[in-house]
């Protein structure tokens, strides 16, 4: 485990359980669902990465320039692939001081994913913030599809509130799957009432979620975001990502790539995600 501290945010990071964040605080106030006692896997964590692509590949089946290839399903008994490998494989710490962390993957193709890629994720912690950069690099000979991002779930305290700006929603059906993509501006709502699985695109780069213990702001340099939650759950899933949810198989079916958001690398080529928690203490 990999402990930084700066002022009055503490965040606990796990190599070995998908590059994790197993628990971020100000001070005794959890901001993500925190635990110091390590879950069994990377879904019961405060955070973890989405890499080399976000939400779900329907069925478990890539399709690429002409080829089929057949995925794990890599989530019980859900049908379909998600959320990508680096949250399932262990990472190698590279660096790390008392406010900063540097860790690495190294992914040979296998049957969860066909293409060769490196990826690294850093965390960089202030007394009032946390940054962290996500980037990969395909070590492939081809060219390959990539996307990336984030999971935090937050804590939803009484009185929780979020907000955040966009251009359109992708409806879901119930094999939690896009369907088609509406016009929308955004959230501006109680999250107590918020029963959510959707990706929005045209997102401002910034979201608030405020309650009577803390305020905070999330933003990154991607344009998508997905919201997880329902009136059951005490977190809310507040994502940044860089494609709309099973965006290989949309792209496959003839929607525009850059539409969706899917990018391609070709070999040697990389890219780099971040995103900013922000906290603050309602006085």
């Amino acid at each position: 485990m990999v402990r930084l501290q700066a002022g009055p945010l503490v965040c606990e990071v796990d190599p070995s359980l998908g590059g994790c964040i197993m628990g971020l605080w100000h001070g005794d106030t959890p901001v993500l669902r925190s635990t110091h006692s390590p879950p069994t896997t990377a879904r019961q964590s405060g955070c973890y990465p989405l890499v080399p692509y976000s939400n779900r590949i329907a069925h478990a089946r890539l399709q690429w320039q002409g080829t089929l290839y057949p995925l794990v399903r890599n989530n019980g008994d859900e049908a379909h692939a998600i959320h990508g490998v680096g949250w399932q494989r262990s990472w190698e710490l590279l660096d790390s001081d008392e406010r900063f962390a540097l860790l690495s993957y190294e992914h040979r193709p296998d049957s969860s994913w066909p293409f060769a890629f490196d990826s690294s994720q850093s965390y960089r912690l202030s007394p009032d913030s946390l940054e962290l950069s996500l980037s990969v690099t395909n070590q492939s000979a081809r060219v390959a599809p990539v996307g990336l991002g984030w999971h935090p779930f937050f804590m939803k305290r009484a009185q929780a509130h979020l907000s955040f700006v966009a251009t359109g929603r992708w409806e879901m059906d119930e094999d939690k799957l896009p369907t088609r993509r509406l016009p929308c501006s955004g959230i501006e709502a109680d999250c107590s009432v918020l029963d959510l699985d959707h990706c929005y695109d045209g997102w401002s780069g910034t979201a608030m979620l405020a309650d009577s213990a803390l305020r905070i702001r999330v933003s990154s340099n991607l344009s998508r975001i997905v919201i997880f939650t329902n009136p059951a759950r005490d977190v809310i899933a507040i994502e940044p990502v860089s494609h709309v949810n099973n965006a290989l198989a949309l792209a496959a079916q003839g929607m525009a790539a850059d539409e969706l958001g899917l990018a391609t690398l070709e070999p040697g080529e990389s890219v780099t995600a971040s995103m900013t928690i922000a906290v603050e203490r309602v006085e």
